[in-house]
């Protein structure tokens, strides 16, 4: 096959899904010519024809960029023969608690293969420090017979893409942006200066991996905090919302967390459990506040089903044939995003014991569905059907009025009734 001619700048972003996409989305806005490279088949069908799957990135503004002729999403690189930058947004998932690096690697090798002189390369991904000079550097220099450095600019952008969040967008977010080298780095600044509003760059890429992951494991472990102090307080028969709201108000020295039925999404479960890894595996010891968070807040959802067990044992009921609602799947509110969320498991340990589990979640596609659970509306009718509900995400718009009067588990502080119960 010849040769794809592309006007100039050319821009590959590998991974179209939460991350990729939206950034896509931006260089195409930007100016920039991108091909939107992704292995799902079905995925970059959808895109061409204009359907977009994130919910952050509506139908229309993909419809807008295939329509100017700057936005092609592909599934190999065939033809394509080089590129003027290239991102890499793809997941970097635990496999059996270990990180999996497989689809940067991948990654690498499909960009080494057009990889030309003077090209520059950024990884997005969440990974562990030294990832960029130690994984993605090598595999780069072997398949283009290229020196970074000499021949061509690497450098490490974390992601900070929020799903949902209306406030903060990927242009308006501050970017953190490094390299292997000043040049590098000039190069990445560069790139990303088209891109967003604020760059901030820092010495080097592994001060940038670790960024991202102290980003994270602040809130993993302060979110565990909370968690630990909330089973407590029930414990001890204190309202831990009424004491958290009352700390709330220390206009100095405090930073609110709310405790949940665990933490989801790809960032909170996983990035944390990067870092722990990587200090096992350089020093020898463990990091032991990531630890014991992930014991904790891997702990809640069986934590919210022996709560919920509790409250039909006190209506004379059984979990196995007991009807169980839950109201919202995704793990964070007004966002369909079901990675690692606590409502799935949750959904699947009720299922486990016999009950037979129905759900609302309007954001939640049918794609994302969790297999064995009912999908419904929260009316009357739903509710009352019900042996008990659970609520796991605040969607704001989801009316809860049905939940009225009703044996409710809230493990959000957000039903305004005294017959419900808190976590």
């Amino acid at each position: 096959m010849s040769p794809v001619s592309h006007p100039r700048p050319l821009l590959i972003v590998v991974g179209q899904g939460y991350v990729g996409l939206p950034l896509a989305m931006r260089a195409v806005d930007a100016g920039f010519h991108v091909v939107g490279l992704d292995v799902d088949r079905s995925r970059v069908e959808a895109l061409a024809t204009g359907i977009s799957f994130v919910e952050d990135v509506p139908d229309a503004q993909v419809a807008a960029a295939l329509d100017s002729g700057r936005y092609t999403p592909r599934s190999s690189l065939e033809g394509i023969d080089h590129f003027d930058h290239a991102i890499i947004s793809v997941p970097t998932p635990l496999r059996e608690t270990l990180p999996d690096l497989s689809y940067i690697e991948a990654a690498a090798r499909t960009l080494g293969a057009v990889l030309r002189p003077g090209a520059t390369v950024v990884l997005e991904s969440t990974t562990s420090p030294g990832t960029t000079a130690e994984v993605l550097v090598p595999i780069l220099e072997a398949v283009s017979g290229l020196s970074a450095g000499r021949d061509f600019h690497v450098g490490f952008s974390p992601e900070r893409i929020d799903p949902g969040n209306s406030e903060w967008s990927f242009r308006t977010t501050p970017k953190i942006v490094s390299g292997i080298d000043d040049a590098s780095l000039a190069e990445v600044t560069k790139l990303y200066d088209a891109l967003v509003d604020v760059t901030v760059p820092v010495a080097g890429t592994r001060e940038a991996e670790l960024a991202k992951l102290i980003e994270n494991t602040f809130r993993h472990v302060n979110i565990a905090l909370v968690n630990e102090l909330a089973v407590a307080a029930h414990d001890l028969g204190i309202n831990i919302w009424q004491a958290l709201d009352a700390a709330g108000t220390k206009p100095f020295g405090f930073m609110q967390f709310m405790p949940g039925p665990g933490v989801g999404g790809h960032c909170l479960p996983v990035d944390p459990s990067y870092l722990s890894w990587e200090v096992r595996r350089k020093l020898g010891r463990s990091l032991r506040f990531v630890e014991l968070a992930n014991e904790v807040n891997e702990g809640m959802p069986e934590y919210v089903v022996r709560r919920l067990e509790a409250l039909l044992n006190d209506e004379s009921k059984a979990v196995r044939g007991a009807n169980v609602l839950l109201v919202g799947l995704s793990y964070k509110a007004d966002s369909g995003d079901v990675r690692e969320a606590p409502a799935v498991r949750i959904a699947r340990l009720l299922a486990a014991r016999g009950a037979s589990v129905t759900a609302v979640d309007p954001h939640v596609s049918d794609r994302d569905w969790p297999a064995g659970v009912v999908r419904s509306e929260l009316d009357d009718e739903t509710a009352s059907s019900a042996d008990v509900s659970v609520v796991l995400t605040r969607h704001t718009d989801v009316d809860l009025g049905a939940l009225r009067g009703r044996l409710v588990l809230d493990t959000r502080n957000v039903v305004d009734e005294p017959t419900r119960v808190v976590l």
